[in-house]
């Protein structure tokens, strides 16, 4: 059974948007990547905080660029392929790399943590990430 552990959002202000989180709900901080982005937990969902993305970004999401909002949201799954076929069967769009060894430099190393992750495109062109290694902070 897949479940939710990852929602992204993007934002003009990823620091100042996050000490929001950290200050309303008592979010934890785990990392800020050198791009400015903040990364949160509550010990069960890992929250991205995006910078915006432009035309350049492959998972720029049906908004467009400069969205402010929830961008995407990620699945953990426990057989990566078994969830791509399902994906596939579905029609949901490929955005990513097809496998940890393609990705290359797309799998993120943050304090100990390898995380590796597809985005696919639902439907309305919504973005969804599929990890089997997971997000840190989030069980």
């Amino acid at each position: 059974m897949a479940r939710i552990r990852h929602i992204a959002l993007t934002t003009k202000n990823p620091s100042q948007t996050a000490e929001f989180y950290k200050q309303a709900f008592g979010l934890k901080e785990l990392r800020r990547s050198r791009n400015g982005a903040v990364f949160l937990t509550d010990g069960y969902i890992h929250l991205a905080v995006l910078n915006h993305k432009d035309e350049r970004s492959p998972d720029m999401g049906a908004h467009g660029p400069n969205f402010s909002g929830i961008h995407h949201f990620g699945f953990a799954v426990d057989d990566l392929g078994e969830a791509c076929a399902r994906l596939e069967e579905a029609r949901a769009e490929r955005l990513t790399a097809k496998s940890p060894a393609e990705a290359g430099a797309d799998a993120e190393v943050g304090a100990g943590h390898a995380n590796f992750e597809m985005k696919w495109a639902g439907p309305d062109g919504v973005v969804i990430d599929i990890s089997h290694t997971g997000w840190e902070g989030a069980h």
